[in-house]
């Protein structure tokens, strides 16, 4: 961060502010894969050739169908996954460029973008 000297003269130029809600985005996924459970969620997501039905993402856990629901209901609200209803069960896959998108946020943040 830019400082002034004594002089009034700047040691730096100033860096340009990022958009709060541009960020916001991020930090909501930073959140999600905060979570060990979620974390596994999107990878098993990752790897799978379509969309998972949710009895089998279940099947994948040791937890009630509830907290279940409740980390993909997260994972959804960051933008991450996407759901489709085929009957009566609902299917999840990521969401298309979502990886891409915070892999760029995550390459502006180490100088390693163009």
């Amino acid at each position: 961060m830019s400082k002034e000297t004594r002089s009034g003269s700047r040691c730096c130029p100033p860096l340009p502010r990022r958009n709060r809600e541009w960020l916001g985005g991020f930090s909501s996924v930073f959140k999600a894969l905060g979570d060990p459970t979620r974390l596994e969620m999107v990878d098993l997501l990752a790897r799978a050739d379509g969309p998972l039905c949710v009895c089998d993402i279940e099947s994948r856990f040791d937890l009630s169908q509830p907290t279940i629901s409740h980390h993909l209901g997260l994972l959804r609200k960051a933008g991450l996954v996407t759901t489709e209803r085929r009957g009566t069960w609902m299917h999840y896959r990521l969401t298309p460029g979502c990886i891409e998108r915070f892999v760029g946020f995550l390459d502006e943040l180490t100088g390693s973008h163009p």
